[in-house]
């Protein structure tokens, strides 16, 4: 069943899938061999600078796992103590509307939406897989973003926008890519919720050594979408397991327990902390893919260092947090709460579609908004909000 709604439907987390050649068809001859496909006992594995990865099981995609097929699992447990293979089920064969845009219109079409930000999906694996070669990771993201282009654009019938990555070790590239997408019409940016690598290690994206970088990003009126991604925390679990790859198909209770939401927290902590929303007010950013139960406990935790600490601060943190920043609750989070914490218009649909672990039907997230929402509030949630922040016109309801 297809839910339809009154009122136009703006889905804030859709992905594609990428073919084998979105990473290196536009990689400069020198870094070719940065990435690479290897056969392991008749499966296909992508390779980043030698090493065999097992982050994505089918990094081809020629065969996934059905769309939402862990809805129930999120929403409810796993009581019976199911296998991961139990709970996913049978996979499928890739579908045209996951690889191509004009077959994906038609689909939303009969989904019922109106428009949909749209993130890769194996490109969550480059940037922590090539932390210490900053200028290899530039290289291989812009061969990402053109691939991106090539084959979707980044507005795509001004309803698919296509979101281009961009990474910050060496500012003045991220500065570039910015303005590469920008001119090519994008809308919103995909950057990784984690510290910046570079040529002197990490640091947090909110010194100021990157403020030409969001200054640049306030001026083009850009959306920057913090999606969750490989953040690099299984390095810090490493401190207690060993060296270990992040697996997100592969269920660790310990990874689970241990990590949380600890990525988007941090970041949010650092972009608070660090001052980079009091010094740009009017950057908007969206957290994408991280739910929302990490909300409460971290404004709880701000009000407290405020209060403790608040000759450190130049204005209300918790201000700042809730004026600069949109959150995209997953549909099993007690969104009342976070209308609450966030008031209605900063909190996004998102759908995770087509991947397992979000809603078979993405319409149906309209199913968990609370009991007697109004509904001037579920249209702001379903599509309004995100229409806003994007600069587009809101379309008319199918």
């Amino acid at each position: 069943m297809t839910t339809r709604l009154g009122s136009p439907v703006f889905d804030s987390d859709n992905h594609l899938y990428e073919t084998k050649e979105a990473f290196t068809r536009h990689l400069p001859d020198r870094y070719r061999g940065a990435i690479d496909y290897v056969e392991v006992r008749g499966r296909t594995k992508i390779v980043v600078r030698g090493t065999i990865s097992e982050y994505i099981p089918n990094p081809t995609f020629e065969v996934v796992a059905r769309p939402g097929a862990q809805e129930e699992y999120f929403r409810v447990g796993n009581p019976e103590g199911k296998s991961y293979r139990e709970i996913v089920g049978e996979p499928m064969r890739g579908i045209p509307a996951f690889r191509e845009p004009g077959p994906r219109l038609e689909l939303m079409d009969e989904q019922g939406l109106d428009r949909t930000l749209m993130f890769p999906t194996l490109a969550s694996l480059l940037e922590e897989r090539m932390r210490d070669a900053p200028a290899l990771v530039h290289a291989v993201v812009h061969s990402l973003n053109e691939w991106i282009y090539e084959e979707w654009t980044f507005n795509y019938e001004d309803r698919i926008f296509p979101t281009p990555v961009i990474t910050l070790p060496i500012v003045d590239k991220a500065i570039e890519e910015l303005e590469w997408a920008v001119e090519r019409g994008a809308r919103v940016v995909l950057i990784r919720p984690a510290p910046a690598s570079g040529f002197g290690g990490s640091r947090s994206i909110a010194f100021e050594e990157f403020d030409p970088f969001w200054q640049a990003v306030v001026d083009a009126g850009v959306l920057v979408a913090m999606h969750a991604s490989d953040s690099g925390y299984s390095r810090y679990q490493a401190d207690w397991t060993g060296p270990q790859e992040m697996l997100p198909f592969r269920p660790d209770p310990f990874r689970m327990l241990t990590m949380g939401k600890r990525p988007i927290e941090d970041t949010m902590a650092a972009c608070v902390c660090h001052g980079l929303f009091t010094r740009f007010p009017d950057l908007r950013v969206a957290s994408v893919e991280n739910g929302g139960d990490w909300v409460a406990p971290f404004i709880e935790h701000l009000e407290d260092v405020h209060r403790k600490m608040p000759q450190a601060f130049d204005e209300d943190p918790v201000e700042a947090f809730k004026r600069n920043v949109y959150v995209n609750p997953f549909h099993e989070d007690d969104i009342d709460e976070l209308v609450g914490l966030m008031g209605v218009d900063h909190l996004l649909f998102g759908s995770d579609y087509p991947h397992p672990e979000g809603l078979a039907d993405p319409c149906s997230y309209v199913d968990h908004l609370p009991d007697g929402m109004a509904e001037d509030a579920i249209a702001a949630v379903m599509g309004g909000n995100l229409s806003r922040l994007m600069g587009v016109d809101v379309p008319a309801a199918a």
